[in-house]
């Protein structure tokens, strides 16, 4: 099973070179050219100095003057080879990257909620950023690399037999000992890698965390603390980088004496056979020559293992983070939903989350006419928003049915079910960008008539107008710019300009002042006219008005009724009311 897991994995690697099969011949060919051409340039050494030299002097002068044009020549030929290899090649191994890049990131967006529950968002960016840097580094100088490495060292080698069959087996005795030592440090190096790729990725997980928060951090003086949190984990790279090198260092330090032990058996061997008048003075010179173009493939060869290594390792993150199947997907035979009513209905619902073993929800049955708008309250960790993310099927349901319209909602594609539901949540996310483009995500073919009229019924349209550049005001990284209450209001105009039948608000005004409140509040009931409502409320001055009131506990629904109803029986209702206003 293992075997197969590679293969497939191996497949797919190469399945990324399809798109790009002209560019990819293309850079083997002028690899293969640029390659023979360095075979070529000793062989014309050897025949000037073994011939050619001997020739009438006029003659010889010629042909020297002719020669040393072709291997000008040859050199301008590759230099052209090395700079289409280095541009053209370059370009191919980016764009690959950014297919695995659109991969990836695609894939992010299909996993669920109950993933990023267990995910630091920098470890996540790593693999993205750093890891595709190296495997692109592998997809472009790979096959490269390979296909010089060995044109050039057996070609040589075929040369060097020619030349002298006894100085070449000299030659190539030290090569198996070579890569023997080679093998034994690549695996070393392999787990070395994959340890820097991890500490890298805690390193831009802690730099996320401590950035993102940097408000809170200077509100409690606590840079130094961050400070120490980020050495330590600078600390920690350090210390696996330092392995890494060392492993590095051996590997390159014991190669770096065999190519050169290669270059002294020569020079020994070719030394003994000239006393002997087993080889001519001129061969030997050639036989030098060619050393330097024996030896090099095996470097390079060398330091493809390296390069192997890296790309390897940041595959094999890459592929991890591919192979999680995304856990809340569309059923087979899932339909578009269509535009939807509003009727919801729980039948017997219980759900947990990933490694708990106690339910938030236990066997809950309830149903929401279309229009109608309830509130859900009760203390914290009840499962008041839980129960409010089963609906869009953020989490999904253990066990039980939940139905929109008499449909179940699992036979309905996802995005065609959250189309139909609007969230308004009490932390307001909002996009880097113009207030114009945060408006617009709810609804991205929008006119901006309909933009400006979703933000007069979110009573933004005001505040929008008196910001510098009104509509086209960028609002920075998560809205900063903007006061609380503004940005709930451009994210209340998000979800008037989507229009949905279902709406869920969760706890969207508790975090605002009073003023802010009452205008935000407005907005809520505005929008929430003729549509099924779900709010979630921890102040319960808001939901005075609602048509059905839930009071949540451990055991599922304690109490339902209007708010005067609730207050009437005296129970938890009028116990949560009383210990509010006192």
């Amino acid at each position: 099973m293992d075997q197969q897991k590679k293969i497939r994995k191996w497949k797919k690697f190469f399945s990324y070179y399809r798109p790009y099969l002209g560019m990819f011949t293309a850079d083997m060919i002028f690899a293969l050219v640029g390659a023979g051409v360095t075979l070529v340039i000793p062989l014309i050494v050897r025949y000037i100095t073994n011939e050619v030299v001997y020739m009438v002097p006029d003659e010889a002068l010629r042909k020297i003057l002719m020669l040393a044009l072709l291997m000008l020549g040859l050199v301008l030929v590759e230099a052209a080879c090395n700079f289409f290899i280095a541009s053209v090649g370059h370009v191919m191994g980016a764009k690959m990257e950014t297919d695995m890049r659109t991969e990836i990131f695609a894939h992010y967006q299909k996993l669920s909620f109950s993933f990023y529950d267990n995910q630091k968002v920098g470890q996540l960016m790593s693999r993205v950023t750093n890891d595709l840097f190296e495997i692109t580094e592998l997809f472009h100088h790979g096959p490269e690399d390979i296909v010089i490495s060995l044109i050039k060292f057996i070609g040589s080698f075929i040369i060097l037999v020619n030349i002298n069959v006894g100085l070449a087996i000299a030659a190539f005795a030290v090569i198996p000992v070579m890569f023997v030592y080679a093998l034994y440090f690549n695996k070393k190096m392999k787990r070395a890698f994959k340890r820097n790729r991890a500490r890298i990725a805690d390193i831009n997980s802690q730099l996320e965390d401590s950035l993102a928060g940097i408000r809170v951090v200077k509100s409690f003086g606590n840079e130094e603390m961050e400070k120490e949190k980020f050495d330590e984990g600078n600390q920690n790279f350090l210390n696996s980088k330092r392995k890494a090198y060392y492993c590095m260092a051996q590997y390159h330090a014991g190669l770096g004496a065999f190519t050169t032990l290669i270059t002294i058996v020569v020079v020994v061997a070719g030394a003994i056979l000239l006393t002997r008048d087993g080889i001519q003075v001129t061969d030997l010179v050639t036989f030098l020559l060619y050393i330097n173009t024996y030896t090099e493939p095996v470097k390079k060869l060398i330091n493809f293992t390296e390069q192997f290594q890296n790309g390897a390792s940041g595959y094999d993150r890459f592929i991890e983070i591919l192979s999680v199947e995304p856990d809340i997907q569309d059923e087979p035979g899932a339909k578009d939903a269509g535009v939807l009513k509003g009727d919801v209905s729980f039948r017997d619902v219980s759900f947990r989350y990933e490694e708990s073993t106690e339910d938030v929800l236990r066997n809950l049955s309830l149903d929401v006419k279309a229009g109608e708008y309830v509130a859900l309250v009760g203390s914290s960790g009840v499962g008041k928003s839980t129960l409010c993310s089963l609906i869009p099927r953020f989490y999904e349901a253990t066990s039980g049915t939940i139905a929109i319209d008499g449909k179940n909602i699992k036979n309905m594609t996802l995005k065609s079910l959250r189309r139909n539901i609007g969230i308004v949540q009490q932390d307001v996310y909002l996009f880097a960008g113009t207030v114009l483009d945060n408006i617009r995500y709810g609804k991205p073919d929008a006119t901006d008539e309909e933009i400006l009229e979703a933000a007069k019924n979110a009573n933004a349209h005001e505040f929008i107008m008196s910001l510098p550049e009104g509509y086209n005001t960028d609002i920075g990284q998560r809205g900063v710019k903007l006061s609380g209450g503004q940005k709930q209001r451009l994210s209340l105009a998000r979800v008037f300009l989507k229009n949905p039948p279902i709406l869920i608000f969760d706890e969207a005004t508790s975090a605002l002042d009073n003023e802010s409140e009452r205008v935000v509040q407005e907005s809520l009931e505005r929008l929430a006219k003729n549509r099924t409502t779900f709010v979630i409320a921890h102040r319960l001055s808001t939901i005075r008005n609602a048509e059905r009131i839930l009071v949540l506990t451990e055991n599922g629904i304690e109490e339902t009724g209007t708010h005067q109803e609730l207050l009437s029986r005296e129970g938890l209702y009028a116990h949560l009311y009383q210990m509010q206003f006192q």
